[in-house]
């Protein structure tokens, strides 16, 4: 029988309460800190969108952002926000200067929310507010107004200042990782020239725009010089790598990064094409044109649509822009712009086709392999033992839980076994590896489909076009912690760095921690995943807990697995660093061996001692 549905059933609730019980629909996924698209980064890419708003306006050039003990302080030195509108403004929904485009125009922010997300999910929130010699304070918690008050300043002084606390019984415990909040926060200076940030310290500046952030974060030579156009509201800069494979395109609207692309980076691959195709009068496959192309577009359009609160993906191709459908003006921009450089550089213009013409060639050579190993494969499904698929996948759009889809590479059936009967199977899978992966280092691009692993592994991760349509966005190598397992990790990790680099660039690619011990009584269970914390749990427990020592996935049971895949998962991304090329890196951990690598694994070796038990 159903369950009674009256007037009793119907809930108003407070919009702070709607917040908190509903975050997912504000910042998209909670995490703990190690995704770069975690909420608490959501949280601080919201404030610092409306200092970036006040810049965008002609207001206040420097912006100051500190961590400390967890709490974040975001300091502009714009307008300020009007003192009598101050508490409005952080705390009533659908409240705001953004409605009014005479205001703010080109604003990322228009439906008057994320302020209002940041203070509804903080324990602790404060925002100050100086203008016209006053200054308006407001304190929150959970959303709720604990107090107002009022100083003097100097006439001088303008802006705002917002201070918050992420509350940890919503995000329960969570770390900031450096690296992406430095990341977000170049991104800002590059698409803002002119804007100064200073970040604990760092002064992060821009003078180029993007073609500074095209050569911070190319890896390696390209083919030719970055061009660089910009015109009106669109700026794009791109050059071809010497890598041989996939497209790389950094697309921002409004400043904001949108990462599932849109209107706009459809219309830059559509232009670019057509534009070459008709340079060289010759009908190149598009895949050989934009094959190893690295691009940066960056667009500013008057109340943009996003198909998402977090904005990661520009919505309507039917948005106007000077007249024009966004497609119609990116696309003329870039036609007339780089038909006129390709006439002019010839040097640059020979680049390019011969760029193309390899490209060709190469496709044309895996296309023959790829044929040969469909045949060999052709028995094998990916809904075997290799591959436990889940319901939901990131290219799928609409679904507040995409951010959430994972894959689980494992080793052994064992440890596959465990996590497939604990996973969410909406939106968790596992792929099950056969021993040791080939070590892929040097090798060409036919082996991802001459290997029966690899060629599974892409397909099942949906990498032989790029990364835009990958089917989870959580790839993590589940691993033991011993030497083989460590050497699995490598193994895997140089696959994708050699073959998918954009998967790990792109913050895709993640370790799986899991614990070393298990310290139990009666009562309570506690998982440690080091000495520091074994040695803390045992003082918690008391005398003579029950103390187990893992080693490996496959002790940890079903059941267990279920709390550490949970909400409470323990990921560690797997980040590269500007100061490292690819090929470096690889050359260094899976290339023939060297003294110097001897020396590094003996330096960096983590050999376990015995701890003695603490005195209770």
């Amino acid at each position: 029988m159903s369950e009674q549905y009256n007037e009793e059933s119907i809930k108003s609730l407070e919009w702070n309460e709607h917040i908190r019980l509903r975050p997912g629909m504000y910042i998209g996924k909670l995490g703990n800190g190690a995704s770069h698209d975690d909420g608490i980064y959501v949280l601080m890419k919201e404030i610092i969108d409306n200092s970036i708003d006040e810049f965008v306006m002609g207001y206040g050039k420097k912006i100051e952002i500190s961590i400390k003990d967890k709490q974040v302080t975001v300091r502009d030195y714009g307008r300020g926000i009007p003192l009598g509108s101050v508490v409005d403004v952080v705390s009533k929904i659908n409240t705001g200067a953004k409605y009014d485009s005479d205001v703010f125009k080109k604003s990322v922010g228009l439906n008057g929310v994320g302020t209002k997300a940041v203070n509804a999910l903080a324990s602790f929130f404060r925002v100050e507010s100086m203008r016209d010699g006053q200054k308006v304070s407001a304190e929150f918690n959970g959303g709720n107004l604990e107090k107002q008050y009022s100083d003097t300043v100097p006439t001088s002084e303008r802006g705002t200042r917002v201070s918050w606390l992420p509350d940890e019984s919503i995000f329960g415990e969570y770390e900031y990782i450096n690296e992406h909040i430095e990341h977000l926060l170049w991104n800002y200076a590059y698409l803002n020239k002119g804007l100064i940030i200073h970040f604990n310290g760092q002064k992060i500046e821009s003078k180029n725009g993007l073609l500074d952030l095209l050569e911070r974060n190319i890896d390696g030579e390209t083919i030719y010089p970055v061009i660089h156009m910009e015109e009106g509201d669109f700026e794009f800069a791109f050059t071809h790598s010497h890598k041989n494979y996939g497209e790389e395109i950094y697309s921002f609207v409004n400043g904001q990064h949108t990462t599932q692309g849109g209107t706009h980076i459809a219309a830059f691959r559509e232009a670019i094409v057509d534009t070459i195709r008709k340079f060289f009068k010759k009908d190149f496959e598009a895949s050989d044109i934009r094959g190893a192309i690295v691009a940066a577009i960056s667009i500013r359009v008057h109340e943009p649509i996003f198909e998402s609160q977090t904005k990661t993906k520009l919505g309507s191709q039917y948005m106007e822009l000077g007249g024009q459908t966004i497609r119609n003006y990116v696309g003329d921009i870039v036609r007339r712009n780089l038909d006129n450089f390709l006439h002019i550089h010839s040097e640059t213009a020979d680049a390019v086709l011969q760029k193309i013409l390899q490209n060709e060639k190469e496709r044309k050579e895996l296309a023959n392999i790829k044929k040969i190993a469909k045949e060999s494969f052709k028995k094998v499904s990916l809904h075997n033992k290799k591959l436990r698929d889940c319901k939901l996948h990131y290219n799928e759009a609409g679904d507040d839980r995409r951010l959430e889809t994972t894959l689980f590479i494992t080793e052994g059936d064992s440890a596959s076994g465990s996590i497939t009967k604990a996973r969410d199977p909406y939106t968790q899978a596992v792929f099950s590896l056969k021993g040791k992966p080939l070590n892929s280092f040097g090798l060409s691009k036919r082996i991802v489909y001459e290997n029966e692993e690899f060629n599974l592994l892409q397909a099942a991760i949906n990498l032989e076009e790029g990364i835009e349509n990958i089917r989870y966005n959580n790839i993590v190598i589940a691993t033991d912690a011993d030497v083989d397992g460590m050497h699995i990790r490598l193994l895997l990790l140089t696959f994708f760095l050699q073959f998918f680099p954009d998967l790990v660039r792109s913050g895709h690619v993640y370790i799986l921690q899991t614990p070393l011990f298990r310290v139990r009584n009666k009562q309570k269970t506690n998982y440690c995943y080091s000495e520091t914390e074994r040695m803390n749990a045992i003082k918690e427990l008391g005398p003579k807990p029950e103390i187990t020592r893992f080693k490996g996935l496959g002790e940890i049971s079903p059941d267990e697995f279920r709390a550490l895949i949970g909400p409470k998962i323990r990921l560690e991304p797997v980040l590269l660093k500007k100061e490292y090329s690819v090929a470096e890196l690889l050359k260094f951990y899976m290339g023939k061996n060297t003294p110097d690598r001897q020396v590094f694994i003996i330096d960096n070796l983590r050999v376990e001692e015995d701890i003695p038990e603490p005195v209770l």
